[in-house]
């Protein structure tokens, strides 16, 4: 598929239409009737001629109705606070606050000396951790978790345990953080032992060691929900970075503190001292961890559709499975950008991503687009890769959201496809409408035109209708924060199993 040029006009914005926000013309007021031969009127002479002698009355103008007012939005439904504390309180919350509870419970044990095994190895607890925060956001892991949950748990298991597994799947990012906020403090905690001991310690140890609690506080720092969603920029460029410096200042606290005989005070360079110390193992480990996915980055061609200034459909050889998600970048090492991936099967030709203009990344795919991106081969699994655990489901996006939904629908007869958008077919172009209305059978498809419909739909209305008559099993969303809270929302009201977006808080 070639490049096409950026069309002069705008596609009309798809946003305003879905808030429901619909214009209406005055209505048009019917033309006055009048004779067909004006020339044959009987009276004709006595009009002209009281014409001539009578004053003429300037005539009033009327006043124009003015437009009718738009129609008042409807009252918001208030939520229960049972529901919204569900809702907050989710599986990411309760794996977060677990591990970090216990963690912090070890640590108060180790420094109040009830913990010997803390108190000596307290490097070893702190990179244990690190590695599991590590792990948790592995690809190669994360593929290898889902595989073997959707291919040993798949429809024969009890509902309940099938959403339980999707749930854990999806927030596993609440390992990642409990662990990265408890390796933290274990650091601080072995700094403090340290400089307590600072008298048998080289002062170098010392010095590294506060680089490296500094480096892995920023690290932690860009990651916090308000910078990594509102500044992905910086972010990214700061957890990857300065956890790259992290990393090998780590290695170097830890060697160095191995190696180090406080009681003698003299450096023992016997490797085989150091390779049998725990944290030797675990940093290496970390390493491995990091690396891994990186190995898989490549530089790959690819053709980019330009169906409206608002939306890049970007092309890649090779088919995919679904339910994955994809990164790109124009650069091998910045600015990776996730995107959901839409292919017919593993035996395609292509795949696709649809790529929204939001931020400066996406502006340039339309703006300049690339021969070339780089892109991790190995892709990683997103919540929708869990829909082989149903026997049947719904998928609902709104606007780019198709992006993450369409290969769940494409690659299984049991799922009922709902898209929103505005005029979707000249927004998205003709690829993406093809692979809709050659895969999707109309009887599990609803697609809502915005525009054309004046306005959004009660998406929860559609969604109960759906739910009931095709028999599904579970709801899965794909919109913006707005949308998706309505709709987690309502599900979690009307006792419809969901789940929706993830901002990784």
């Amino acid at each position: 598929m070639s490049s096409e040029p950026v069309p002069r006009g705008a596609a009309p914005a798809y946003d305003d239409a879905e808030k429901g926000v619909r214009e209406l013309a005055p209505p048009v007021q019917p033309m006055p009737s009048y004779p067909a031969d004006e020339k044959k009127d009987p009276f004709a002479n006595e009009k002209v001629a009281l014409a001539v002698t009578t004053i003429p009355v300037p005539e009033k103008k009327e006043t124009p109705a003015a437009p009718p007012a738009k129609p008042a939005p409807k009252p918001k439904k208030k939520v229960s606070k049972w529901i919204l504390w569900q809702l907050w309180f989710n599986t990411y919350r309760k794996l977060f606050t677990f591990c970090f509870s216990i963690n912090m419970i070890a640590i108060g044990l180790a420094a109040s000396g009830h913990f010997p095994y803390a108190v000596k190895y307290n490097g070893a607890m702190a990179v244990a951790n690190f590695n599991f925060a590590i792990l948790m956001r592995n690809e190669i892991f994360g593929r290898l978790l889902y595989l073997f949950v959707n291919t040993l748990f798949a429809k024969w298991t009890p509902l309940k345990f099938r959403l339980g597994c999707t749930s854990v799947l999806q927030h596993l990012g609440g390992i990642h953080s409990g662990c990265a906020v408890s390796g933290v403090a274990w650091l601080v905690l072995k700094m403090v032992h340290i400089y307590d001991a600072r008298h048998i310690n080289h002062v170098s140890i010392l010095t590294v060691g506060l680089l490296t609690n500094v480096a892995v506080f920023l690290t932690a720092c860009a990651a916090i929900p308000w910078v990594r969603n509102t500044h992905h920029n910086v972010f990214e460029r700061h957890h990857r970075f300065i956890g790259w410096i992290a990393l090998f200042l780590t290695w170097g606290f830890t060697i160095m503190s191995d190696i180090y005989d406080t009681d003698t005070q003299t450096w023992n360079l016997d490797g085989k001292h150091l390779v049998k110390q725990q944290d030797f193992w675990y940093v290496m480990g970390m390493t491995l961890f990091i690396a891994l996915p990186w190995i898989c980055t490549r530089e790959v061609e690819v053709d980019i559709e330009l169906p409206s200034p608002k939306v890049a459909v970007v092309r890649f050889r090779r088919g995919m499975q679904q339910g994955l998600l994809g990164r790109i970048s124009r650069s091998a090492v910045k600015e990776y950008h996730a995107f959901g991936i839409i292919s017919e099967g593993t035996h395609a030709k292509y795949h696709y991503m649809i790529c929204g203009v939001q931020g400066d990344f996406t502006r340039s795919l339309v703006n300049d687009p690339p021969k070339t991106l780089w892109t991790r081969e190995l892709k990683f699994a997103g919540v929708s890769n869990t829909s082989t655990l149903y026997k049947r489901g719904i998928r609902i996006c709104t606007g780019t959201g198709i992006g993450a939904a369409l290969s769940t629908c494409i690659q299984s007869p049991y799922w009922y496809l709902i898209w929103i958008g505005s005029d979707q077919e000249k927004t998205f172009g003709p690829t993406i409408s093809g692979l809709i209305h050659r895969y999707v059978e109309p009887e599990r498809l609803l697609l809502w035109d915005s525009k054309l419909r004046g306005g959004r739909p009660d998406t929860m209305k559609i969604l109960k209708e759906v739910y009931k008559s095709w028999d599904a099993e579970v709801v899965f969303i794909t919109s913006n924060y707005i949308g998706n809270s309505e709709m987690m929302q309502g599900c979690k009201e009307a006792g419809i199993p969901c789940f929706g977006t993830l901002w990784d808080f």
